[in-house]
């Protein structure tokens, strides 16, 4: 590119992505999610808010991570989380997780070549259920839009159980590139869609040694019609009944399930 060139679109929003990454700060809560948090080298942390309660549960991570906390009356945690989060007396200021790129992920990441892709699914308990199933099956990434997708928040994390220190959760600017860019790296996409004719089983038993990424759309929705063509095969989780659903973090449990036995 020559000296002073006009960069690409793709590039100034991927550039101002990673911007916004690295002023986003948010806050962490509950023991379980407080505990990976604080234990965990790889997250920049910034403030520790406990009760002494919660800091006598937490004496081994606090001092791990060399923070120095803030005490809190019980009657008065005052930290921005929503009204009625189940906090238990403990919450953390931090940055936003930085897993790298795609390519480093997925090509070269631990576990097994295997990752969930999630279209708009927009509920934090959700995606938290998700990447929790995800670290279960050694899944190497779960991956959703920048946009119209769940942001790392407090809630997603405690749904998460400690899973969103662990797992590799990578927001991309376009998810139909994204999912071209894995096909050329090899992975084999299966959508699922609850009206296809071939069956998860089937569509992983034909994946044979491919590496696999599995497509979940929004419930209601589902699969938007660019990420739909874009996948390689379509497939449905069979019902024993004449009706049967399952939410987004259900059936990404069972088709990470399917795909770990192949």
């Amino acid at each position: 590119m020559k000296t002073g060139a006009k960069k690409p679109a793709w590039v100034v929003e991927k550039e101002r992505g990673r911007r916004a990454d690295a002023r986003e700060t948010v806050w962490l809560f509950g023991l379980h999610a407080v505990r990976d948090a604080l234990v965990n080298p790889a997250r920049e942390k910034l403030r520790l808010v406990v009760t002494k309660n919660a800091l006598d549960k937490l004496a081994e991570a606090v001092a791990q991570s060399g923070m120095e906390p803030e005490i809190a009356d019980p009657r008065r945690f005052d930290v921005p989380i929503d009204e009625g989060s189940v906090h238990q007396g403990a919450a953390l200021e931090v940055r936003a997780l930085d897993w790298g790129t795609l390519e480093e992920v997925c090509i070269a990441g631990a576990g097994r070549p295997l990752v969930v892709l999630l279209d708009r699914v927009t509920d934090p308990h959700n995606v938290g259920a998700v990447l929790r199933s995800a670290e279960v099956f050694g899944a190497r990434a779960v991956i959703a839009p920048r946009h119209h997708s769940a942001p790392e928040t407090g809630a997603l994390a405690k749904t998460a159980s400690g899973a969103l220190e662990r797992q590799p959760y990578l927001r991309v600017t376009n998810l139909a590139e994204a999912m071209e860019a894995l096909q050329a790296m090899g992975f084999l996409l299966i959508g699922l869609d609850g009206a296809a004719e071939v069956t998860l089983d089937a569509a992983v038993a034909g994946a044979a040694t491919r590496a696999l990424g599995l497509v979940l759309g929004a419930e209601g929705p589902g699969l938007r019609e660019k990420t739909r063509e874009t996948c390689d095969i379509l497939a449905r989780i069979p019902f024993a009944g004449a009706f049967g659903s399952l939410n987004v973090s259900n059936a990404a449990a069972v088709a990470l399930y399917a795909a770990s036995r192949a």
